[in-house]
């Protein structure tokens, strides 16, 4: 007896049923880290405002940007699951979630030393300018190309580009700490 074929077997172009199912796992991985990573941030906030520490201009504007780095990095990590969900060709998922993550995320790294500068009157440290704007901009502008060229690997460059921008804004708080938990006798009026 002949089974009916599903959709994926008679339409050209598809690749199987595991279409957009690559690094399924990994994204996952990953968003349940950006996740916990966002929650043990916001308790350290407030633990430091329980000990009867007020936040500054500065602390609360940098905690503000890692959370939102952090719920658009997990965004990202569930983009390409979410839209295999379509039955969206493979190639055309990493090609449509680069896009929907790369340029935001772009415009929002590229953007931070004037908003920073805008807020708190200064600009970033040189180590923050250079490991999270410079090098997190240039793996999303290296995976868009990547991806949108049409390489073989667009699910591991797309993969890398959120990892390492995770790791980019992980360094970026472990950087605030040291203005954040300083001894409130320290910290400038």
């Amino acid at each position: 007896m002949d089974r009916p074929r599903r959709a994926w077997q008679r339409a050209p172009g598809r690749l199987s049923p595991q279409s957009g199912r690559q690094g399924r796992p990994l994204l996952y991985t990953m968003a349940g880290l950006m996740v916990t990573f966002a929650g043990f941030s916001a308790i350290l906030l407030s633990v430091r405002q329980a000990a009867g520490a007020r936040l500054s201009v500065l602390d609360r504007y940098l905690a503000r940007t890692v959370f939102v780095h952090l719920f658009a990095l997990t965004a990202a990590a569930l983009l390409p699951p979410l839209l295999s969900l379509y039955d969206i060709p493979e190639s055309a998922v990493w090609k449509i979630a680069a896009a929907i993550f790369g340029l935001p995320m772009l415009l929002l790294l590229l953007t931070y030393p004037q908003r920073r500068r805008k807020v708190v009157g200064g600009p970033p440290p040189a180590i923050l300018f250079a490991v999270f704007i410079v090098l997190g901009s240039a793996v999303l502008a290296a995976m868009m190309i990547y991806v949108w060229a049409g390489f073989q690997y667009a699910a591991a460059a797309y993969i890398t580009a959120v990892a390492v921008n995770f790791f980019t804004t992980a360094f970026a708080f472990i950087t605030a700490l040291e203005v954040i938990l300083k001894d409130p006798a320290e910290q400038p009026q």
